[in-house]
């Protein structure tokens, strides 16, 4: 009996992590927006073959579409949100240590820190967010123990036992007040220590760009273990993203001089809080910008310049900005942040976005930050077949998807938080335990 129930066991959980078979999906009547900044097409169609979009345009353009029929009746129907700076799959109970990954401020490691290693695909936080039609996300552990939080991963919110599309795709250093404080309570110790780390990459890394693994640094000269070194050899030669947190205008110069000292750095800027009054230093230097949408109180010092144009201003400054949420742990109401700036055009002396470009900064411009232009984010032929279809127009407050695809899978869209709405929603009161009467 034992050995049955061993096998049962066994093969259910071999089934859980069997990836589900890509769908192939043709959905009509459908309002659709690709994602790239442009207007929605009314009536249009989107078709996705083995997870991939092979069309998504007006309906007389359409190819003969196979597979599963759906009529979105009307609806909008779009690419899958990107959250780009997150700690989705690290965390299921921020208070409760054990569940707790996306801080080791005990840690003897930093900068080789990898998130890949510890995301838990069927968090819950995970699967709430793919119900609010996030289907990539940058995950990441945030600065604690160090100015270095470590490499960050792309991953999908599909929830099969794979959920990393592209591990270390990301270094995060924070040079603003709180990389302050980690470094030893100046900025300048900050700077002292990301110059010292990367100078360091490039001693191991060599002229060439192949790590030279014969040299020995003496123990007594090293700031960063060897771990941490070679960890940011990828920063030092392009080949790996440096994510830098700063807010402050003076900070963002100073990020932006990395790129004098260290030719190949591939910045990305996130935050930016201030980053409109230096929007055309940003733009000359070609950095991207990772920005908080709804900034607009001063809730730290370096952020006395925060303003809801702060976004519209840098666009308009030839800077491609992508919008993040204000909470790393919880980015669902991406969408609600860039229909706020749609809104904010309605106001005289404001800098806001039009529509097609507020879902592009939660769409395929996070993507193209990400390294994943033109495959996700967008509905383009090639790209992977992530596709939401809304209750309304998404980025009005009360939207809710209705189905959502990732890579051509229709996803479940319950949850913890659904399955309790619904307990409670037409709980039968008659079955309370009785009150004790005092």
């Amino acid at each position: 009996m034992k050995r049955l129930l061993t096998l049962a066991a066994s093969a259910l959980a071999l089934s859980a992590a069997a990836p589900a078979m890509a769908q192939d999906v043709t959905i009509t009547n459908a309002r659709v927006v690709i994602g790239d900044g442009s207007d929605p097409v009314e009536g249009g169609t989107v078709v996705v073959t083995g997870g991939k979009v092979v069309y998504a345009g007006p309906a007389s353009g359409a190819p003969a579409g196979g597979g599963t029929p759906v009529d979105a009746k009307g609806a909008y129907v779009t690419p899958g949100i990107f959250a780009t700076v997150t700690t989705l799959g690290l965390s299921d109970v921020s208070a409760v240590s054990e569940t707790e990954d996306s801080r080791a401020a005990a840690s003897p490691f930093s900068a080789s820190l990898d998130a890949a290693a510890a995301i838990n695909p069927v968090s819950q936080h995970i699967l709430v967010h793919r119900a609010a039609g996030i289907t990539r996300a940058g995950t990441t552990t945030a600065p604690t123990g160090s100015i270095f939080a470590g490499q960050g991963a792309i991953i999908d919110l599909d929830g099969d036992a794979r959920p990393v599309v592209q591990p270390r795709a990301f270094q995060m250093v924070d040079l603003g007040e709180n990389g302050a404080r980690l470094a030893g309570g100046s900025r300048s110790a900050a700077h002292a220590l990301l110059r010292a780390g990367l100078r360091e990459a490039q001693a191991l890394a060599g002229k060439t760009g192949t790590p030279q693994t014969t040299e020995i640094v003496k123990d007594d000269e090293v700031l960063l273990s060897r771990f941490d070194a070679e960890a940011l050899v990828p920063v030092v030669t392009g080949k790996q993203k440096l994510y830098v947190a700063a807010e402050r205008a003076s900070d963002i110069r100073a990020a932006l001089a990395l790129k004098g000292e260290f030719a190949s750095l591939d910045l990305v800027l996130v935050g930016a809080a201030e980053g409109w009054l230096v929007a055309g230093e940003i733009a000359a230097a070609r950095v991207l910008v990772i920005a908080h949408g709804l900034n607009d109180l001063p809730e730290t010092f370096e952020q006395l310049g925060a303003t809801q144009s702060n976004a519209g201003r840098m666009m308009r400054a030839g800077v491609k900005v992508a919008i993040n949420a204000d909470s790393l742990q919880n980015p669902r109401r991406l969408q609600q942040v860039a229909g706020n700036l749609v809104a904010l055009n309605r106001i005289p002396g404001a800098a806001g976005m039009s529509w097609g470009q507020a879902f592009a900064a939660i769409s395929s411009v996070p993507a193209e930050i990400s390294g994943m232009g033109g495959k996700a984010g967008v509905l383009k032929p090639g790209a992977f077949g992530d596709v939401v279809i809304w209750s309304e127009d998404p980025l009005e407050a009360g939207a809710v998807p209705t189905q959502v695809f990732i890579g051509g899978i229709r996803q479940d869209l319950t949850s913890h938080q659904s399955r309790l709405r619904d307990r409670y929603r037409t709980l039968d009161e008659s079955q309370r335990p009785e009150a004790y009467d005092w």
